[in-house]
């Protein structure tokens, strides 16, 4: 017999990815400002802490297919938290979060 809690849970690193909700930015955005944000983002991620592997990893799941990025993701041991890749850690334990305008475009995109 095992802990009645212990059944059936789920590896935390296998969570299935999925495609980021429908959102809008606070005011109508061309391409080019979305692609200069991204850019800046990407840039400055990796002075705020984590690895910068992990960092490289994230983006290119990032601007990948959802089956690409999935194995992207579990080939770097990243643990996702939100299946929208909004919210995932390395396995060390550090934190490393992703705005929705890295992942998907705005509904609001001119």
């Amino acid at each position: 017999m095992g802990c009645a809690g212990s059944r059936d849970k789920v590896d935390e690193t296998s969570k299935k990815i999925q495609k980021p909700k429908a959102w809008k930015h606070s005011e109508a955005i061309t391409r080019a400002q979305l692609t200069q944000m991204r850019e800046e983002f990407w840039d400055t991620a990796p002075h705020y802490g984590g690895r910068k592997e992990i960092w490289d990893a994230l983006r290119a799941a990032a601007e990948a297919d959802l089956t690409l990025a999935q194995a992207i993701v579990d080939g770097a041991g990243v643990i996702v938290q939100n299946p929208d890749l909004t919210i995932c850690y390395d396995e060390r334990g550090a934190k490393y979060e992703l705005p929705k305008y890295v992942l998907s475009e705005p509904i609001n995109l001119i």
